[in-house]
């Protein structure tokens, strides 16, 4: 994959189709971060602990997180850790009506889930993404975004569905991810997914160690190179915690530097919990980058 050349000299890979048009507004990922708002509905997520599972504390979560400006709103009615089953018929109860009290909000809205019934429900709700974190390890998750006009996240991950996986190894974590997610978008593009309605994740913390995420995120370039929009979720994870010993709640200086990094190679969506500061970083890299303009000058004028 060729690069890109910033104005400030950075190597950036080449983004296939990088004009995303999704709800209306119309992303350029060759020139454009959009930060993605968690939401998680759920009463053990790993972050909030169940401070947004009431439906009018998730929908007004969401509302506030656009209102700070967030793109992209991510809802989540069953955590990816692992631990006992979420019905089906209540993570659609958990999800959709978060769904539809945001329509007409602008923002994209986006839906964690890895069932196909919990994503076709979602979409008929008015769902713009769905974000399967388990990697398209069900094939009829691609045949249900195929019959939609909705975009698929395919994020890497190796163990079954709210499944332990102890002391995940790799001989090369990142040409190992690679693989994964090209076989992943093959198999999603196969069940009639275009990619131009692709996005990919790699995966930060999900069945890797601290070690493996610092890996990826230093080798992000080799996961951007391969021309999908690649979107991180490394909010307040376990590798920022154990790298700068800071429990939850501590993490926001170092999930932005991890999420800058990111961008710097290519990342082009990031899925962030403290929004304000995700979207003043974000913005302040994409000047650095030469894709947005000061919002004023004044100094030395």
């Amino acid at each position: 994959m060729s690069n890109d050349v910033t104005a400030s000299g950075i190597h950036l890979p080449t983004i296939d189709q990088p004009q995303r048009l999704l709800n209306g507004r119309l992303f350029d990922f060759s020139r454009e971060v959009a930060v993605m708002a968690v939401i998680n509905r759920t009463p053990d997520s790993f972050y909030d602990r169940g401070a947004t599972f009431a439906l009018d504390a998730s929908v007004s979560a969401a509302q506030q997180a656009i209102a700070d400006g967030a793109d992209w709103v991510d809802i989540g009615g069953a955590k990816f850790a692992p631990g006992p089953a979420v019905p089906v018929a209540e993570e659609i109860n958990r999800v959709i009506p978060v769904v539809e009290a945001l329509q007409g909000s602008g923002a994209v809205i986006s839906v964690d889930t890895f069932h196909p019934e919990v994503a076709f429900a979602a979409i008929r709700a008015g769902a713009h993404v769905i974000n399967d974190t388990t990697g398209v390890h069900d094939p009829e998750m691609a045949r249900v975004v195929a019959e939609s006009d909705a975009t698929l996240v395919i994020t890497h991950s190796l163990a079954a569905p709210r499944m332990p996986y102890p002391s995940p190894t790799y001989g090369d974590v990142v040409r190992e991810v690679v693989d994964f997610l090209n076989e992943r978008v093959e198999r999603a593009v196969q069940h009639g997914v275009p990619r131009e309605r692709l996005v990919i994740d790699p995966g930060h913390d999900l069945n890797k160690n601290t070690l493996h995420s610092l890996e990826m995120t230093r080798r992000l370039s080799e996961i951007t190179s391969l021309g999908l929009p690649t979107l991180v979720a490394v909010s307040n994870k376990d590798f920022v915690g154990e790298t700068l010993n800071r429990e939850r709640g501590e993490r926001v200086e170092g999930s932005l530097a991890a999420m800058v990094a990111c961008i710097l190679q290519g990342a082009r969506i990031v899925r962030m919990h403290n929004v304000v500061q995700a979207v003043d970083a974000a913005h302040m890299t994409e000047a650095i980058l030469g894709f947005r303009q000061p919002a004023y000058l004044k100094h030395n004028q």
